[in-house]
């Protein structure tokens, strides 16, 4: 299984990171536009990881996309908030899971309130996409929600999954 690519180490003395800007920025804004459908063709350019931290994940489009990713090889994981769990379908979660995807809940938080995606962190490709959208129908078809794809900044994507990692060591596997 590929590794996380890791950030310097963080904590409640640390200064916030400043990195100059590289890349590539798209900003999209549901229900305007479809930022279902951007999500899903990043999630099938990834090339070696997917780490996704999810408030809401109930989207049948990213699911899939995150199942196919798996099934070609790619290091797909998930995090997700475990206090959502008793309100929510967790029909999403169980595909994932079926598919042999990881999938951690968050419980150390009131709300784990975190919508991002990073894709190849590692790679020269490394992408970040994050924003208010939730990855769910109502995000993209009730909601005014908003996501920004950057692209190509290996430094903030490794800062991302840094994030991620630290969430994950305090997260509750799903069995």
């Amino acid at each position: 299984m590929a590794g996380v690519l890791l950030a310097p180490a963080f904590g409640k003395d640390a200064a916030p990171a400043t990195m100059a800007a590289q890349g590539t920025m798209q900003a999209a804004f549901a229900p305007w536009d479809d930022v279902e459908g951007l999500i899903v063709d990043q999630l099938g350019d990834a090339r070696k990881q997917v780490l996704v931290q999810a408030y809401l994940l109930t989207s049948r489009p990213i699911t899939d996309a995150l199942v196919q990713a798996k099934k070609r090889g790619i290091d797909v994981r998930v995090l997700v908030d475990g206090g959502q769990l008793d309100k929510n379908s967790t029909e999403r979660l169980q595909q994932l899971r079926a598919a042999g995807v990881p999938v951690w809940l968050e419980t150390k938080y009131r709300n784990a309130h975190n919508k991002v995606i990073v894709i190849d962190a590692a790679l020269p490709s490394a992408t970040v996409i994050t924003g208010s959208y939730n990855f769910t129908w109502s995000a993209q078809h009730k909601n005014a929600e908003n996501i920004l794809v950057l692209g190509k900044n290996p430094p903030l994507a490794a800062r991302y999954a840094a994030n991620w990692q630290r969430h994950r060591a305090d997260a509750e596997v799903v069995p």
